[in-house]
C-alpha cells in the first residue's frame, strides 16, 4: 500500500509540474502583448471613447468608500459611473452617494430596483442601469474592487478593435486588514485564478471573464439577449464571456490588474466564500474542474513524504515534498510577482505552498453537497451552472 500511495504522490506531482509548465509557457505571449499595451496606453490622448460604468451594489462592506472613491479618480475625459441596489435605503448606496458629492465633476446616478424578479439580484441591477446608460461600452466591477487612475485608459484600449465584445482585467487579491485567512484568500485570488486564466487562454483562448472588472459593447449584450441571459446563474460573469465568444466576438484579458479586496477576514467567512465560488466554476465547467485537482502541488509532496518514511526512504520524501514546494515557489513568483504585480512578498513567497494545499481541500469541499450560501440566501446548484432557491 505503502508504494502505490508513493505512485499516486509521484503521479501528482508530475501533473502538478506539467501544469506549472504551462503556466510559465503562457507567460511570454501575454507579458509581451503587456508591454504592446502599455505603449499605446501612454499615448495621449490615445484612444478614450466614452463609457459607462455599472456598479451594482449590497450593503456596506468594508473599505466601500475608499473603493468606489478609486473609480471618481480617472485620468480619462468622458464617462458616468451608475449605482444601483435593491433598495433606496440600502447602506451601500448611500455611501456611493456620499462618495459622488465629493467628485460633482462626474456625472453618477443612483437607482433601486425594489425585489428583483430573478435568481441573480445582480441581473435587475444591470438590467436597469443599462437601459439608462449614456454610452455603449459598458463596464461593469465589483464593489469589492479598488483601481488606479489610469485604470479606464486600460479598459478601453481593447475596444479600438472592432471585433471585439468584451475584455476582463487580471486581478490580485489585497487585505488590507491582514490576517492569516485574509491572506491565504488574496494570495490564492493572485497565483491560482491568474495561473489558471493563463492556461485556459494558450489552450483555448477566451471563451470567457472575469467577474470583478469586464466590459462590453452594448450591442453584444443586446445581441445575446441581454443581462437577463445570466438571470439563473451563479457564475454570470462565464455567461456573459462564453456568450460574447458564441456570437463570435473576440474576448480580451488586459494587460492591466486590479486589486481585489479581500472583505472575509475570518476562518469560516473565508472558507465559505472560497468553497461557494469553487462549487459555481464545478457546476459552470464540471470536466475542467475535476482535473483542477491535479493542478495542485503540496497535497502530493506532503503525501510522497507521508508514504516514503514508513518504507524507509526518507530522503526520497524530503525530495519529493521540496518537488512541491520548489514548483510553487515558482509558479508564485513568475504568476503573483510578473504577471499581477502582487507586491507581498510575504503572501507569494511564504503562504502560498500552505494557500495550494488549502485550495485542494477547497476543492475536494466542492463536491460536498450542491447548496451555497449567498448575499444571505440558500440556493442550490443545477447542472450547467444554473441556481435556484433552495428548500
Amino acid at each position: 500500500m505503502g508504494y502505490v500511495l508513493l505512485a499516486v504522490a509521484i503521479f501528482g506531482l508530475i501533473t502538478s509540474t506539467l501544469f506549472a509548465g504551462m503556466v510559465l509557457a503562457a507567460m511570454p505571449r501575454y507579458l509581451r502583448e503587456r508591454h504592446v499595451a502599455e505603449s499605446e496606453a501612454r499615448k495621449r490622448p490615445g484612444f478614450t471613447p466614452p463609457l459607462t460604468l455599472l456598479k451594482p451594489l449590497a450593503g456596506a462592506e468594508p473599505h466601500l468608500e475608499a473603493d468606489l472613491a478609486s473609480f471618481f479618480e480617472q485620468d480619462y475625459p468622458e464617462f458616468e459611473i451608475l449605482f444601483c441596489a435593491r433598495e433606496a435605503n440600502d447602506a451601500g448606496l448611500e455611501i456611493a452617494q456620499k462618495v459622488a458629492q465629493r467628485y460633482t465633476g462626474v456625472p453618477a446616478k443612483f437607482f433601486a430596483t425594489g425585489e428583483p424578479p430573478y435568481i441573480n439580484a445582480k441581473v435587475a441591477s444591470l438590467e436597469l442601469m443599462e437601459k439608462s446608460a449614456a454610452y455603449d461600452i459598458l463596464v461593469i466591477s465589483d464593489s469589492d474592487v479598488r483601481v488606479t487612475p489610469d485604470y479606464l485608459r486600460a479598459v478601453a484600449l481593447p475596444f479600438a478593435d472592432a471585433n471585439v465584445g468584451g475584455m476582463c482585467c487580471p486581478y490580485r487579491g489585497i487585505a488590507p486588514e491582514g490576517g492569516l485567512w485574509a491572506r491565504l484568500e488574496a494570495v490564492g485570488m493572485s497565483v491560482e485564478m491568474a495561473a489558471g486564466v493563463l492556461v485556459a487562454r494558450m489552450v483555448e483562448g477566451m471563451q470567457f471573464v472575469l467577474g470583478p472588472t469586464m466590459a462590453f459593447r452594448r450591442d453584444v449584450i443586446r445581441q445575446m439577449g441581454g443581462f437577463k441571459v445570466t438571470a439563473d446563474y451563479c457564475a454570470d460573469d462565464f455567461i456573459l464571456g462564453n456568450q460574447t465568444y458564441r456570437l463570435g466576438r473576440a474576448v480580451v484579458l488586459s494587460h492591466h490588474a486590479i486589486d481585489h479586496i479581500v472583505i472575509n477576514l475570518s476562518m469560516m467567512a473565508s472558507l465559505k466564500h472560497q468553497v461557494r465560488w469553487m462549487k459555481s466554476t464545478r457546476f459552470s465547467r464540471p470536466k475542467g474542474h475535476l482535473g483542477a485537482a491535479l493542478t495542485f502541488s503540496m497535497p502530493f509532496g506532503l503525501l510522497g513524504l507521508a508514504a516514503a518514511v514508513p518504507l524507509g526512504h526518507l530522503g526520497w520524501g524530503v525530495v519529493l515534498l521540496s518537488w512541491a514546494v520548489g514548483t510553487r515557489l515558482a509558479m508564485s513568483i513568475a504568476v503573483g510577482r510578473m504577471v499581477v504585480r502582487d507586491p507581498s512578498w510575504l503572501n507569494l513567497l511564504v503562504l502560498y505552498p500552505l494557500r495550494d494545499l488549502m485550495g485542494f481541500f477547497v476543492w475536494a469541499a466542492s463536491y460536498m453537497g450542491s447548496r451555497i450560501l449567498w448575499r444571505g440566501r440558500q440556493f442550490q446548484l443545477l447542472p450547467g451552472g444554473k441556481m435556484r432557491a433552495a428548500e
